[in-house]
């Protein structure tokens, strides 16, 4: 599951996965480096209010059981040690 900042989406997807899914997830979350009130991407998502922060959403993934990547370039890794499991 690949996200970005702003929104809750991936937390509920997270949520989901966690109820519904028995097969490994990997994540990751882009823009974590983005400061507070900036606007990213596409979709200009923003974080306001400290919602939404990249922190907040790799936390949720991980508590969910998801195997979380820091950076796309350790997706493929990820997921190998993922299935491992």
């Amino acid at each position: 599951m690949i996200g970005e900042i702003g929104g809750n989406l991936e937390i509920e997807a997270a949520e989901w996965i966690k109820r519904n899914m028995k097969k490994p997830v990997v994540g990751f979350i882009a823009g974590q480096t983005a400061p507070k009130g900036k606007r990213m991407g596409h979709a200009g998502a923003i974080i306001s209010g400290g919602k939404g922060t990249a922190e907040e959403k790799i936390d949720a993934m991980k508590t969910c059981g998801l195997h979380v990547a820091m950076s796309p370039a350790d997706m493929g890794i990820t997921l190998k040690k993922a299935l491992r499991m």
